[in-house]
């Protein structure tokens, strides 16, 4: 963590819920395989927070891009909380008949992630799907289903190069995301649930390796920000995903 964020001469916070640096992330661990029958697929543990990523393929696109003869193919996401990822249990959202609005915000927002780090010309008129099925909620759990689901995209074209269905890669960028807050005044990387219940400011940053932004999430809980904080927040969340880009790489040689 830079000075601007805490001062190398002053004593660091001992209140973070899990005993961490504020800069330091949660142990990340990646699962290749974990879903046999999917192009690709990863579990990722996050902490406390369990989210199988897998990939799946279609030959074919979506209505509108014929209709609209857009070229290329397309990328989508879904995400579910399972009834027992959390303490209570959490009923399928199936038994209700409609989603609830944050599983369209965090499907949308897992689709767009992966789409900006890849060349859909290069993928022909398919449809790549994306499902992120969370086994254990503790925090980021949207952050943890883009940083794993990049692993598993990776890994389900590296297949598809290999059995020749793909001519070029079409990945232009890694991607991951983290999440940044400010709790008791203090700038925290990564939040755990305890820590994201009690942020008076939270933000979820996803970014590529090229070091652009591809998306900024960021609000106060009845509060308000600075700045000067939000430049912090930024610093912090840069650091944490240049640590989780070099996880995803780690993973991906491993695999």
């Amino acid at each position: 963590m830079s000075d601007a964020l805490i001062n190398a001469n002053s004593p660091l916070p001992t209140g973070r819920a899990d005993g961490r640096r504020p800069d330091q992330l949660r142990p990340v661990r990646f699962q290749p395989g974990i879903a046999p029958a999917a192009a690709g697929s990863v579990l990722i543990e996050w902490g406390q927070t369990r989210v199988i990523c897998a990939i799946s393929v279609e030959a074919e696109v979506p209505r509108w891009m014929k209709e609209q003869q857009v070229s290329g193919g397309w990328l989508t996401a879904e995400y579910s909380m399972l009834p027992y990822s959390t303490a209570t249990r959490k009923a399928r959202e199936s038994s209700r008949g409609k989603l609830e609005g944050r599983t369209q915000e965090i499907q949308r927002l897992i689709g767009r992630s992966l789409r900006a780090c890849m060349d859909l010309e290069k993928l022909g008129e398919r449809t790549v799907w994306v499902d992120c099925d969370v086994l254990q909620a503790g925090g980021g759990t949207r952050t943890a289903a883009i940083t794993g689901s990049y692993v598993a995209l990776a890994l389900a074209i590296r297949q598809w190069l290999a059995a020749g269905m793909l001519a070029e890669n079409p990945l232009k960028h890694a991607v991951a995301a983290v999440s940044v807050g400010l709790v008791g005044g203090m700038p925290l990387l990564d939040l755990c649930y305890a820590e994201d219940v009690a942020a008076a400011v939270d933000m979820n940053l996803v970014m590529n390796d090229a070091g652009e932004y591809i998306e900024v999430q960021g609000s106060g809980e009845e509060a308000t920000f600075t700045e000067a904080q939000l430049r912090q927040l930024l610093e912090l969340g840069r650091a944490g995903i240049h640590q989780l880009l070099g996880l995803q790489q780690a993973a991906l040689r491993a695999a």
